[in-house]
């Protein structure tokens, strides 16, 4: 017989009515494994909730993975914790937990709370520690200023695995220490205020791009260890560049070392098929109307926030949580309480995540992926909505792209779906993703949506990024967009750098830079994103020249711009636009710059004269380029 386990807690009376309330927001503080010391020794405590286990153990190399040596305690209190500490074991021990189910199942179970995952395919949990000698007190002091809703936001979308890898070894996946020595020059040159990362928890298949998570709080091995991790997002906060994670608390694999069926029972996913399984993902649903499980997930949100110095949380699938009939036919779901198909313990528990989220950490942001019409996603808790900060504005996405996938000749016939967002732009906080669900899966690049020849794709899309960049809202860009990618993108390989060995794409990257620095330094491109007296349309309605212009409004009427396009390859010459004042308005930015790759058809300035136009007393003539865009400004 091995070394017995000791009878010892980290846990309260109060942590545990907490946990049961599901109220416990931090209990990455007393689950999983923690290196203590007791009774003169120091060891490791453990602590799982298993309620329908008759057995739990630990099991690792210690004890040659024997799961009669070293069994746990459960607590007296009816709470289904099983607990108690294990001398002589430190950081870096290996091991999981041997249940029993009440049923005679013998299941060998990862912890998790685990901070580290051994390297997939090996499933085990591993010992570790969040400690680090944090250096970001500016950024963490200031932060509340740089992530305001009125200061600009341009994030930078990527999978760690394949933004860049080892080029002697393109099949060897750069550590996270590795890929901030390269990244943080590239986002200070490219000029985006944020990264946004797919998913760095832990994930057994690969090709899932971390959306398939079996350990919530182990930061991904495949790239390092949570120091590692911690210090890419501090290298970034050193320069001014917010760091947000994708998280997924709309379901999990079912591994057999996962969260399905953790102790025999159906304990994190709920018991009835048709909650608790979703179809299109082959995956299972949290039980949100369980009050400990409820507590798992918004601890681990905070742990993210609290630990890993994290500035939001991007929440996926959020319409998959929001309604019982998602991908369901009829028959396969059940109506809720009142015969809607609204799942409204879902409903709760993400006010309830973003109710804790922003009272712990009230200088952060929640965004929604969420592609419905569901009302109030961004609003407040306390007026009837969801809580989030932001929500992305899919339609916009689908709309803009389906516009720039038409030939020009065509656009006439589609020219509202370019105004038609104005609509409702101001009923969420939107921001306007082009995210690496557009270019992948048979969709193309976004390069190879763009229809004509090689320049006429690129003049288109330096257009749809002008639109995007100019609009309200604020900007989410995936990797290898900002120098047109022209593979779809493959998480199993690098982005083709190489690519901007060549002109079209290196003036893509400097038009989408320039795009960056404009944005950020022109306060009505940022300062009104989300309110409609930020935005005013000039023209909408030419749909016979495929031409819009609109004005982006600051708080102060010096700041105001002007944006014209011109969406057909069609040179545009003396173009009346009207502009409410008169004086000398200069371009700041014209996409068919020649440093961009375009014809350098372009102007300087423009004398307004005393002509009525499109409503306003003064007006301008202009050459417009083809297939472009252009800023301009009243010269003070």
């Amino acid at each position: 017989m091995g070394q017995p386990v000791e009878v010892f807690s980290l846990l309260t009376a109060f942590d545990i009515s907490l946990f049961r309330a599901g109220r416990h927001y931090k209990l990455y503080e007393k689950f999983g494994s923690h290196v203590v010391e007791y009774s003169g020794q120091s060891g490791v405590y453990f602590a799982v909730w298993a309620p329908y286990a008759s057995q739990v153990s630990v099991i690792g190399n210690f004890n040659g993975w024997n799961p009669y040596t070293h069994l746990l305690h459960v607590r007296w209190d009816g709470s289904g914790i099983w607990e108690g500490f294990i001398p002589n074991i430190g950081i870096g021990e290996v091991y999981k937990y041997h249940i029993n189910s009440m049923a005679g199942e013998q299941l060998e179970k990862a912890d998790p709370f685990a901070l580290i995952s051994e390297l997939p395919p090996q499933t085990a949990s591993i010992v570790g520690t969040t400690w680090y000698e944090w250096e970001d007190k500016n950024w963490m002091s200031q932060r509340a200023q740089f992530n305001s809703l009125d200061k600009p936001m341009s994030v930078y979308e990527m999978h760690l695995g394949s933004w860049q890898r080892d080029p002697s070894d393109p099949d060897r996946l750069l550590s996270y220490r590795e890929i901030a020595d390269r990244l943080v020059p590239y986002i200070i040159e490219t000029g985006f205020t944020h990264v946004e990362f797919l998913p760095v928890m832990e994930h057994p298949f690969y090709p899932s791009w971390g959306y398939q998570i079996t350990g919530y709080f182990a930061a991904s091995s495949r790239y390092g260890g949570p120091q590692d991790l911690m210090y890419l997002i501090e290298s970034l906060h050193k320069h001014n560049i917010g760091v947000i994670l994708d998280w997924v608390p709309s379901h999990y694999p079912g591994d057999a070392h996962g969260l399905y069926r953790f102790d025999g029972s159906f304990l994190y996913e709920h018991e009835d098929i048709r909650k608790g399984f979703h179809p299109d993902w082959k995956s299972y649903i949290f039980n949100y109307g369980r009050n400990e499980v409820r507590s798992f997930l918004i601890s681990n949100a905070l742990f993210w926030l609290d630990r890993y110095h994290v500035d939001g949380l991007r929440v996926d699938a959020v319409a998959s949580m929001l309604y019982l009939d998602y991908s369901r036919n009829e028959g396969e779901w059940e109506p809720n309480k009142f015969g809607g198909r609204e799942n409204l313990e879902a409903v709760e528990f993400l006010k309830e995540f973003n109710e804790a989220v922003y009272h712990h950490f009230p200088d952060v942001h929640t965004i929604a992926e969420e592609s419905t019409s569901w009302p109030g996603v961004s609003k407040p808790t306390s007026v009837g909505g969801l809580g989030f900060g932001m929500k992305w504005m899919m339609g916009w996405m689908h709309d803009t792209l389906d516009y720039f996938k038409e030939d020009p000749i065509n656009r006439r016939y589609h020219h509202h779906k370019l105004t038609f967002a104005t609509v409702y732009a101001y009923h969420e906080n939107f921001m306007l993703p082009l995210s690496h669900d557009e270019v992948v899966h048979g969709k193309k690049s976004l390069l190879y949506k763009m229809p004509g020849d090689e320049w006429q794709k690129f003049a288109n899309l330096r257009a749809l990024y002008l639109y995007m960049f100019t609009l309200t809202g604020t900007k989410l860009l995936f990797m290898g967009d900002e120098f047109a990618q022209t593979a779809e993108w493959n998480e199993n390989k690098s982005l083709d750098w190489h690519l901007l060995d060549y002109s079209p794409h290196k003036g893509m990257l400097r038009f989408v830079t320039a795009l960056n620095r404009v944005y950020k330094s022109q306060p009505a491109l940022y300062q009104k994103a989300f309110v409609s007296d930020g935005f005013q349309w000039v023209e909408q309605g030419d749909y016979t020249n495929s031409v819009y212009a609109y004005l982006r409004k600051g708080y102060e009427e010096k700041d105001n711009l002007l944006v014209i396009l011109n969406l057909t390859p069609v040179v545009r010459k003396e173009f009346r636009i009207g502009v409410p004042k008169n004086g000398v308005w200069e371009e700041i930015l014209n996409s068919d710059q020649l440093e961009f790759n375009g014809s350098g058809l372009i102007g300087e300035a423009y004398n307004s004269t005393h002509v009525h136009w499109m409503g306003f007393e003064q007006s301008i003539t202009i050459t417009l380029p083809p297939l472009g865009g252009i800023i301009l400004k009243r010269k003070a």
